[in-house]
C-alpha cells in the first residue's frame, strides 16, 4: 500500500459519518494487539481551546525529555498532520505501512469503523510501535463515546472551555455537554479550565463518581505581562512564561495546560519549570489567529463557532484597533453561521465570502446575500484562492485581512498564502 492508497482507504468510509460508541474502535484495537496498553496518556476534551492546550502540553513534554506523541483532529491540509512525535508529522512511508497493517486488522469486522475511528487506531498503533513515553490525545467529539476514549485511565484528563456545539449529539445545554466531556474521567488525576459554577458542579460530580482528583485553573492567578503580534508573556501562580499563540484566550488555555502539567508532576512525571517554559515558548498551533503574511497583515484563524469568533473578535480589536479590516468569511451550513456573522459584522469594513471545501459548506453567495441584507459590503468568489487574493488586494496598502469561520477553509487559505509568499 502506498501513501495515496492509504489515504483513499481511510477516506473511503467517510460515508459512514460519525457514529458515537466504543464497540468498533475497541474491537479494532483488540485486533491490533491493544497498542493503547503500551502508552501513557494526557487526554484532552472541550469545546474550544483543546488543540492549543495539546500543542502546549506536547511541546512541554518533549522539552522535558519525553518522547511525545500528539494526536489531533481535524487536519488542515494532509492527514499526516493528525499524528506527530516530538513535533514531526508521521512520514508518508510510515503512514502507508501502518495503514496497511490497520487494514489487515480491520478486515472482516461485521460493523465497519468510521474514518475517525480508523485514524485514531492508526495513531495509537504508530505511537506504540514508535515507543512513545507519552501521548497527548485530543478528543474528536464529546468524550464519553468518542473513539479516543477506548484508551485506559489517562495519567491526566484535561477539560477545556465548554460551550454549545454539536448539540444534536452532545445535548442542548452546557451541563449536558460537560457531562459528556467528563466521560474521559476514569480515576487518577484531572485538570480543567476555570469554568462557571454550573459547569464545575457537573465536572466535580463526575470526578467524585469516578474517583478522579480534579483541579481547576484559577484565572485570578493569571497576569498578562506583555503582548504583541510576536507573542505574549504572562505569569501564572508566580511563574513566568512566553507563548507564541496570540489572543487573551490563549493565556486562559495556557493556564489550563499548566494545571495539567502540575497534575502530571504530582503523579510523578519529571517536568522541570524551565523545561515547561522552553516547551511553551516554541509551541505552535497553525491557523489559530496566525499571521501568515505581513504588509498588509493577513491573519488566518480557524474559529468556527460563536464562542471561537468572540475570541477572534477580541484579538482583532486588541492587535488591530485602528486598522481597516477585510474579513474573508466562510462557514459550514450546520453551524450557527448567522450568529457568527453578526459577531463579525462590527469588526469588518467589508466581507469577502468563500465556500469551504466540505460537503457541509454554506454556499458563499448565500452568506454574502445574508451579509448584504444586514447592511454590509460583501461579495462572493468562486474559489478560496480567488477570495484570498481579493481579500489581500482590498486590505492593501494600510489595512489587514483575516480569514475566519471554518477550519476547513483556514487550511486551504493558509496553504495558498504560504505558497504565495507567507512570512
Amino acid at each position: 500500500m502506498d501513501y495515496k492508497s492509504a489515504v483513499e482507504y481511510l477516506e473511503g468510509v467517510s460515508w459512514l459519518g460519525s457514529k458515537p460508541g466504543l464497540e468498533r474502535i475497541s474491537e479494532l484495537l483488540e485486533r491490533l494487539g491493544r497498542p493503547q496498553d503500551a502508552l501513557r496518556f494526557v487526554h484532552v476534551a472541550g469545546t474550544n481551546g483543546k488543540g492549543s492546550a495539546c500543542a502546549l502540553l506536547s511541546s512541554a513534554l518533549t522539552a522535558s525529555g519525553y518522547r511525545t506523541g500528539l494526536y489531533i483532529s481535524p487536519h488542515l491540509m494532509r492527514m499526516n498532520e493528525r499524528m506527530s512525535i516530538d513535533g514531526e508529522d508521521i512520514s508518508d512511508a510510515e503512514f502507508a505501512a501502518c495503514t496497511e497493517e490497520l487494514a489487515s486488522a480491520a478486515g472482516g469486522m461485521a460493523d465497519p469503523c468510521t474514518e475517525f475511528e480508523l485514524c485514531t487506531a492508526l495513531a495509537l498503533h504508530w505511537f506504540a510501535k514508535s515507543h512513545c513515553d507519552a501521548v497527548v490525545l485530543e478528543t474528536g467529539l464529546g468524550g464519553r463515546l468518542d473513539a479516543t476514549n477506548a484508551v485506559g485511565a489517562p495519567d491526566c484528563a484535561l477539560i477545556m472551555n465548554i460551550g454549545l456545539d454539536h448539540t444534536d449529539v452532545l445535548g442542548g445545554t452546557v451541563e449536558l455537554i460537560a457531562a459528556e466531556k467528563a466521560g474521559i474521567f476514569k480515576g487518577g488525576r484531572a485538570a480543567a479550565y476555570d469554568l462557571p459554577a454550573n459547569v464545575r458542579e457537573v465536572l466535580l460530580a463526575k470526578a467524585e463518581e469516578t474517583g478522579t482528583e480534579l483541579k481547576f485553573a484559577d484565572f485570578t492567578r493569571l497576569t498578562a505581562l506583555s503582548d504583541s503580534l510576536d507573542g505574549q508573556r504572562f505569569a501564572y501562580r508566580g511563574e513566568e512564561y512566553d507563548i507564541r499563540l496570540l489572543g487573551r484566550h490563549q493565556l486562559h488555555n495556557a493556564a489550563a495546560a499548566l494545571e495539567a502539567a502540575a497534575q502530571l508532576r504530582a503523579a510523578g512525571w519529571i517536568l522541570p519549570y524551565d523545561s515547561v517554559r522552553r516547551g511553551f515558548s516554541c509551541a505552535v498551533w497553525p491557523a489559530r489567529f496566525e499571521r501568515v503574511l505581513r504588509g498588509p497583515d493577513f491573519i488566518v484563524d480557524g474559529g468556527h463557532n460563536p464562542q471561537c469568533l468572540a475570541a477572534t473578535g477580541e484579538a482583532l480589536r486588541r492587535y488591530y484597533p485602528d486598522t481597516r479590516r477585510v474579513l474573508l468569511f466562510g462557514a459550514l451550513a450546520d453551524k450557527d453561521w448567522q450568529d457568527m456573522a453578526r459577531l463579525l459584522i462590527p469588526l469588518a469594513e467589508r466581507f469577502v465570502c468563500a465556500t469551504p471545501d466540505s460537503p457541509r459548506a454554506l454556499p458563499a453567495e448565500t452568506l454574502a446575500e445574508f451579509l448584504r441584507g444586514e447592511g454590509c459590503a460583501a461579495a462572493a468568489y468562486d474559489t478560496i484562492e480567488q477570495a484570498a487574493e481579493e481579500a489581500w488586494r482590498q486590505a492593501a496598502p494600510d489595512g489587514m485581512a483575516c480569514c475566519v469561520g471554518s477550519l476547513y477553509m483556514a487550511g486551504a487559505v493558509r496553504d495558498y498564502l504560504k505558497r504565495r509568499g507567507g512570512k
